[in-house]
């Protein structure tokens, strides 16, 4: 490790001295560079810690070892033309991504539950809109497409909220409390017993623009969408007009195809949707430190990596 280069583009200049700080405590014969840092010796760079990487820039270090994504997805990496071949792929999964993912889905589930969006809009019109009480969680179906490290935690904590949940896999799996539905010909069958939706899958050829119009129309009328997975999965027009004629409810939504998602976007001003801004599992720099620093120890050692990209499975 000593002499060996982490180069960092993640949170800008601003967050470097933060993240320089946690790795002088966990590694300290790591060298921390920032992403522009004009004098880093292009050779001694064996490690890069990156989010959305200007494309061309990796290939450009001859000894990288490993591409360590400081998000979740790695989409972000994928979208790179250049990109270094053989170089493994290691996603960001934490303790603190689970919990903040099952955190933001929590509010996102229990706002839909109450008619938030309904109450939001009630107070901005000035309107007394008591008559909208919501439902109660033992009556509510949520389902879970996606049930990978986040997925499964997101379902768990649904079950404990006292939520019907499913779950949708590729292939089947066991998850306490959980109905699952595994593969293609499950999907449908849990769609139809969903009161709210929540994505999760990660963004591969077979699940780009998954959350259209035919997957709206295998919904019961009145449920709503919490997108929490990519923004490739979602087909806006479709959303919008299924909001629009009553076949959805509501939605939250936190991942976007064009991130910032632009001030006049209709997606912004649709009364029965809410934004947010990409957060739902962002996670502290001092947790992906961590992270970080026990994946480049396993590298070291020779051990398994852990959540390598697999480019067969797609994630």
């Amino acid at each position: 490790m000593q002499g060996d280069t982490l180069l960092i583009k993640s949170g800008g200049e601003a967050a470097l001295t933060e993240w320089q700080h946690h790795f002088a405590r966990l590694m300290p014969g790591l060298r921390v560079y920032g992403w522009d840092d004009p004098f880093v010796d292009a050779r001694s760079v064996k490690y890069a810690l990156v989010y959305q990487p200007d494309h061309g820039r990796l290939a450009d270090y001859p000894k990288l070892r490993l591409i360590l994504s400081a998000a979740a997805g790695v989409d972000h990496i994928l979208a790179d033309p250049a990109l270094p071949a053989n170089v493994p792929i290691v996603r960001m999964m934490t303790d603190e991504t689970r919990e903040r993912m099952s955190d933001y889905v929590t509010w996102a589930a229990l706002s839909i539950l109450r008619d938030m969006p309904v109450l939001v809009a009630a107070q901005r019109d000035g309107e007394w809109a008591s008559a909208h009480t919501g439902r109660l969680a033992r009556d509510t179906r949520v389902s879970v497409l996606g049930l990978g490290e986040l997925g499964r935690a997101v379902a768990t904590r649904m079950r404990a909220h006292g939520f019907q949940v499913n779950g949708w896999a590729r292939t089947p799996k066991s998850l306490d409390g959980v109905t699952v539905f595994a593969g293609e010909a499950q999907r449908n069958a849990m769609l139809a017993e969903t009161d709210i939706l929540i994505n999760l899958l990660p963004d591969t050829p077979a699940t780009r623009g998954i959350l259209d119009r035919t997957l709206f129309a295998r919904l019961p009328t009145g449920a709503s969408l919490i997108q929490v997975g990519r923004g490739a999965h979602l087909d806006r027009q479709a959303l919008l007009d299924a909001l629009d004629s009553g076949r959805l409810r509501s939605a939250v939504l936190d991942v976007f195809d064009i991130e910032p998602l632009p001030p006049d976007d209709a997606l912004r001003r649709h009364p029965k949707i809410v934004i947010t801004p990409h957060i739902a599992s962002t996670v502290s720099y001092a947790a992906r430190a961590r992270q970080v620093a026990n994946v480049l120890g396993a590298h070291l050692r020779g051990a398994p990596l852990p959540f390598v990209y697999d480019a067969t499975r797609g994630y």
